[in-house]
């Protein structure tokens, strides 16, 4: 997906109804600035292997369905501590 621009992402993930999970900050800015569609999970947790990440992603399985689940947020962080906060 690295070569991949992010406005095709923003576009396929918003046609597909699917949410966006990065760890690159430009896709929370886009949330922030369009809002929803898509809803995007912004990961704040630094260098980390996808062992990690995907540790860090089970583990907030229920937060992230309740945030998928509301209509009025569209982006999600999680940061290194596993903290989150919806906006």
């Amino acid at each position: 997906m690295a070569a991949v621009d992010d406005s095709a992402i923003w576009t396929y993930a918003q046609r597909h109804d699917l949410s966006i999970v990065s760890k690159d900050g430009d896709f929370s800015g886009r949330a922030s600035l369009y809002g929803a569609p898509p809803k995007v999970i912004w990961l704040t947790v630094g260098n980390c292997s996808t062992d990690e990440i995907e540790r860090i992603l089970r583990r907030q399985c229920k937060p992230i369905e309740a945030f998928v689940a509301e209509p009025g947020t569209a982006l999600l962080v999680i940061d290194s501590g596993n903290e989150r906060r919806s906006l």
